[in-house]
């Protein structure tokens, strides 16, 4: 993740992937998911954060079918 206009450098990534991973866990914690969102607001404003972008990879993408060999 970058800031619009600040390169390539990750900012306020670890809070993201923090949120990002609660509300990926069972059971669902509504309150740490709630901490991690207002963690994550209180990054974007003192960096001054505009826009997040997912970084491009150039990874061949998976095929969850199977392989037809």
């Amino acid at each position: 993740m970058s800031s619009a206009g600040g390169g390539a450098q990750l900012v306020c990534a670890q809070e993201a992937l923090d949120l990002l991973n609660c509300v990926t866990q069972t059971p669902y914690d509504q309150e740490k998911c709630i901490r991690l969102l207002q963690s994550l607001r209180e990054c974007v404003l003192n960096k001054k954060v505009k826009k997040f972008t997912m970084a491009k990879q150039e990874q061949p993408a998976a095929n969850p079918s199977g392989d037809k060999a």
